[in-house]
């Protein structure tokens, strides 16, 4: 039987770990869920976190510890967690018990469905209402028009994904509230069904305002990744023929007015615009240059491929592709 893994970070959540690695015995082991582990990452806690975890983790030996050296976020802490987890399943969740471990029985088998991640949507959630859930449903209304996503609920942390899907990605910066648009950018089949939400009863809430700004400039990385990683010419290529188009009409308006009835060209603002334009469209071809260049090498020199395989029949191994000429043919 497949090994479960629950990967969960923590920051300062001494007051919780203890209840929820209950919670998670009891919904694991009543469902028959088969072996299961569970996988804390410790944040740089200063509460004596790691201390209640390492007691934890002597009492039972399905409870794993990773501790950082200081706080790095938690895209940091979430990737730790899923490089340590051996599981070919890997349910992520908070530690601060607003998620309900017992919720995981059911996505466990919504997955054997044959979806390769499933998402919980949050019902009746315990927040408070200008604070979390007004950013939050701005947040979400904001990311299923920008990436055509179509779920309702992007920031619960409560997911069950198949292990390959998660091996496809690095989380870095802040990566971690886009996690279903990463997903499903590698073309994952991808459900999401309600789940539970408790009130936060013990530690401090790690949320402030401040981050909904950084989803809107993390928004437009994921968006750019998603689209134009491949092909960042088409993007800023783009921009930079419109701008060229404008500075080329501003300048030929302005040529026209001269010889007619407008300002000479240097009191005419259109002259100055179409030279600005043109400018910038020249900047944004270059950036456009630029980008193609690197991004031919951040593939080719990690020998990196821009797809990601479902799976395969008759094949051991995917050939490589080659890089560079042979030894025959230099």
């Amino acid at each position: 039987m497949s090994l479960l893994s629950v990967v969960v970070p923590v920051k300062d959540e001494r007051e919780n770990v203890r209840a929820l690695v209950e919670r998670v015995r009891e919904a694991l082991d009543s469902a028959h869920c088969g072996p299961w582990e569970l996988v804390f990452v410790d944040d740089g806690s200063k509460d004596g976190t790691f201390a209640e975890l390492e007691r934890l983790a002597s009492a039972d030996d399905r409870v794993k510890v990773v501790r950082l050296r200081r706080n790095f976020g938690q895209s940091a802490a979430t990737q730790a967690g899923l490089d340590a987890a051996r599981g070919d399943v890997i349910v992520t969740m908070d530690g601060d018990l607003q998620n309900d471990p017992a919720d995981i029985p059911a996505m466990l088998a919504k997955l054997n469905e044959g979806y390769d991640a499933v998402l919980g949507q949050r019902q009746k959630r315990k927040d408070k209402l200008l604070l979390r859930k007004v950013p939050s449903l701005i947040a979400n209304w904001l990311i299923r028009k920008v990436l055509g996503v179509p779920f309702k609920d992007f920031g619960c942390t409560l997911r069950a994904v198949r292990r390959e899907v998660f091996d496809g990605m690095v989380l870095y910066g802040e990566m971690h509230r886009f996690i279903t648009a990463l997903i499903m950018q590698q073309g994952a089949a991808v459900t999401q069904i309600p789940v539970r939400h408790h009130p936060r009863t013990a530690g401090k809430s790690k949320y402030n305002l401040t981050r909904s700004v950084r989803v809107m400039l993390d928004l437009m990385t994921v968006k750019f990744q998603g689209s134009f990683q491949t092909r960042p010419m088409h993007l800023f290529g783009g921009f930079g023929l419109v701008c060229l188009l404008a500075g080329f009409v501003g300048v030929a308006a302005s040529v026209v007015m001269k010889y007619t009835t407008g300002p000479g060209m240097t009191a005419n603002p259109l002259f100055l615009l179409g030279a600005v334009a043109g400018l910038i469209g020249v900047q944004f071809v270059s950036l456009g240059l630029m980008g193609e260049v690197l991004t031919r090498v951040y593939y080719e020199s990690q020998g990196k491929r821009p797809y990601v395989v479902r799976e395969r029949r008759n094949l051991d191994r995917a050939a490589q592709p080659r890089i560079g000429p042979t030894a025959e043919a230099a």
